[in-house]
């Protein structure tokens, strides 16, 4: 077999290109050592935070204590998988977003009878995979604070998210790479099927021989970033199949061989069981408050990169007075970074009368959110929540979304969950695809470039009658036609790949 950096999918890459992965690899050598040699032991503990409701539990590599998710006060640790029911879902923390689409697998293969183990390539930190991941990473969120500057966004941040990422040049630089990163998959069993919500786990098992790969691709703006070649690539819009088939652009006019067709699977949104199994019961509800006349409930969802903060701000001031006339609630999370909200406190100081804070108490979160599932609750005011562990700042905004009417959020990873959904200014050109698509299948509004338009959206939401009604009873019959299954049927495409053998 041809090595992965210079060919990809019968398509040979330029020795050019090929020597530039080449000396991309090296300058990380140099930077962080190479530790292919290197034989890390792996250990497993259960999840502290979502092993309970998601049956999660962690892959730990090396060293325990350089390891983010070892938890120090269990000593219930176990070297032993579980080879029948077993799946790894291979993730990183590139923001919220794969992490989300790894819940949303772990959750389906709890659903379907099989136990998901969490291992985040990007917590090992004593290892060269994690240190290459984690300054990528850096750069990746300094480009999304610096997307701010119309200039930078325009002439840089832009074309790089949707022409650069796209280019299978790209894919031979990120294939070297992630031959950095297979060393933490060493002591994986290689008969566990791997799910990966990112490229670098799902090339880095193909890399360490792992035998069972599923690439569970975020984007529906085709691009040979996402490009594991060895796995099976899935696909959450039909939308973009061809463009992915064909490797359509990424060698600019050239005709490229395409991919196999065994290697590019449909299979529909990547969501939570959890979401999922209620969308009738949670739309119905939505349909139900807005016929009663009750105020409308609107979840923010707030990044770390403050790239859109203005907006969000913008938003709250506009909805204050109907807050204070109870025609409006909201939900207010922002993840694991407190400074946000501190932030919006500080430019909006009237929030402080309405504002009740749900900090870092994850028995108060939840409460707060089944209790909002009542029929006869009242929920009122502003509702800020955050906490420290990445896990649970990620999965509030899963149970939240529940009882929301609208979630506000930039068309990335939440545009394809269950949920009314008005989007804002995207960060990266290649995230407007997903407001298209979710405009397309009638459960999102189009893209809000602007703060003028969001507002006229936040009223029309809020005022009109119809709107939310008809996006309610999209979201139903989408469901009744499999579109939000994505997660269901990676689990069982990766379990097949091993039962087949």
């Amino acid at each position: 077999m041809a090595e992965k950096s210079k060919v990809i999918f019968g398509n040979t890459i330029s020795d050019s290109a090929y020597q530039k992965a080449v000396r991309s690899k090296n300058k990380y050598i140099k930077k962080y050592g190479d530790d292919s040699s290197a034989d890390y032991p792996v250990t497993l503990q259960k999840n502290p935070y979502i092993g309970d409701s998601l049956d999660v539990v962690n892959v730990l590599v090396g060293d325990l204590n350089q390891n983010v998710h070892y938890n120090k006060a269990d000593a219930q640790l176990e070297t032993t998988f579980d080879m029948d029911k077993g799946i790894i879902v291979g993730n990183i923390r590139m923001g919220f977003g794969h992490y989300r689409i790894s819940m949303a697998m772990a959750s389906a293969a709890k659903a379907l009878g099989y136990r998901p183990y969490w291992m985040d390539l990007n917590s090992y930190l004593q290892t060269t995979c994690t240190k290459v991941i984690a300054a990528q990473n850096n750069l990746y969120s300094l480009g999304s604070r610096l997307s701010k500057n119309p200039l930078f966004n325009r002439f840089i941040w832009e074309p790089m998210n949707y022409e650069g990422f796209r280019a299978l040049t790209y894919n031979a630089s990120d294939q070297k790479n992630a031959e950095l990163m297979a060393p933490v998959y060493k002591n994986v069993p290689k008969d566990i099927p791997v799910i990966g919500t990112h490229v670098w786990p799902a090339q880095a098992a193909i890399h360490a021989g792992m035998k069972y790969v599923v690439n569970a691709i975020p984007d529906n703006w085709p691009m040979a970033l996402h490009f594991a070649e060895g796995s099976v690539h899935t696909i959450q819009c039909q939308n973009a199949y061809m463009g992915y088939r064909i490797l359509n652009g990424m060698a600019k006019e050239n005709v490229l061989n395409p991919m196999p067709t065994k290697d590019l699977v449909y299979t529909g949104h990547y969501i939570d069981h959890e979401l999922v199994s209620n969308i009738e019961a949670d739309c119905k509800a939505r349909i139900a408050r807005k016929e009663k006349g009750e105020p409308t409930r609107f979840l923010l969802t707030i990044g770390g990169a403050g790239a859109q903060k203005e907006i969000f701000a913008a938003i709250i001031k506009h909805l204050l007075p109907a807050i204070s006339n109870n025609q409006a609630v909201l939900y207010v999370n922002v993840g694991d970074y407190k400074n946000v909200w501190d932030a919006l406190l500080s430019e909006i100081p009237q929030m402080k009368e309405y504002a009740t804070e749900h900090f870092d108490n994850w028995r108060d979160t939840e409460g707060f959110c089944e209790k909002a599932l009542g029929e006869k609750e009242t929920i009122s005011g502003i509702h800020g929540f955050w906490h420290a562990n990445i896990f649970e700042a990620v999965y509030a905004t899963n149970l939240l979304m529940r009882s929301a009417d609208v979630l506000v959020t930039k068309p990335s990873e939440l545009a394809f969950y269950p949920v009314p959904k008005l989007f804002i200014k995207r960060v990266g050109k290649h995230e407007m695809w997903g407001a298209i698509h979710s405009a397309e299948i009638g459960d999102g509004t189009l893209e809000c470039r602007d703060i003028p338009h969001t507002i006229q959206m936040i009223d029309l939401f809020m005022n009109e009658e119809q709107l939310l009604v008809d996006m309610c009873h999209n979201i139903m019959k989408n469901k009744e036609q499999g579109i939000y299954d994505g997660a269901y049927k990676a689990v069982k495409l990766a379990m097949g790949l091993k039962e087949e053998k």
